[in-house]
């Protein structure tokens, strides 16, 4: 009879365990330092913070008080972008500074351009309206007094006109339509002449005393004296 073949499960003790296969270590990230910025990075932004507040300081002491003065700019704020101020102020005022273009000359609350070049009296009347103003028109002694003191080497030897002007029908009157009653008046003597084309006025700057007004030919060629309000702000 045929022996059966019976097949056993054998385990044996020093078999070794299932080897377990371990990744491959990882790579070590390398660190990450913060980018370094040029050193004059902290002097450009400084410069630019402190261009920023000279701006701004410009736009709060002049800009912004002079598209204030008044709701409507007068005819000199819109000739000229420049100006000149200082805290010298009429009495009675709120604002804190008297303002006039640069160049021009203040004496209490108007401003003066005496020019260096000449013209004819009808050219120096329109050449004043041109910059937002009028040929000077004076009206106390201390004004007149002001007035001589501004000659200038160019001048020394040549008249000036004034705002002083006889009109059609042979009537003085001032540039700005004042009608002229005689004070005050710092008529040179022997002046004004009965010269018939006498219809304009300058100051003869030769003069020694205040009283050197004469009334002249309108054709003649002189320097002038423009006149206009100060900016109060």
């Amino acid at each position: 009879m045929a022996s059966e073949i019976t097949y056993a499960e054998v385990k044996f003790k020093n078999e070794s365990p299932t080897p377990v296969v371990k990744g491959l270590p990882e790579k070590k990230k390398p660190e990450q330092h913060p980018q370094k910025y040029p050193l004059w990075l902290p002097w450009l932004i400084s410069l630019l913070l402190l261009l920023v507040c000279i701006a701004l300081v410009v736009v709060l002491l002049v800009v912004v008080p002079f598209s204030h003065s008044s709701d409507q700019p007068s005819a000199l704020q819109q000739q000229f972008s420049k100006w000149e101020c200082d805290s010298a102020v009429p009495q009675g005022t709120e604002r804190g500074w008297t303002c006039c273009p640069k160049g021009w000359r203040r004496f209490q609350r108007s401003c003066y351009f005496l020019s260096l070049d000449r013209m004819n009296c009808a050219e120096s009347a329109q050449n004043c309206t041109g910059m937002g103003s009028h040929l000077v028109v004076i009206t106390s002694k201390a004004e007149q007094e002001f007035l001589y003191k501004q000659k200038t080497p160019s001048t020394k030897r040549d008249n000036i006109y004034i705002g002083l002007l006889k009109d059609t029908v042979g009537q003085w009157q001032w540039a700005d339509k004042t009608p002229y009653n005689g004070t005050p008046t710092f008529w040179r003597q022997g002046e004004p002449s009965d010269n018939l084309d006498g219809n304009c006025t300058v100051m003869d700057v030769v003069g020694v005393t205040l009283y050197i007004w004469n009334n002249v030919n309108p054709d003649r060629m002189h320097h002038r004296i423009c006149e206009a309000a100060a900016v109060i702000v």
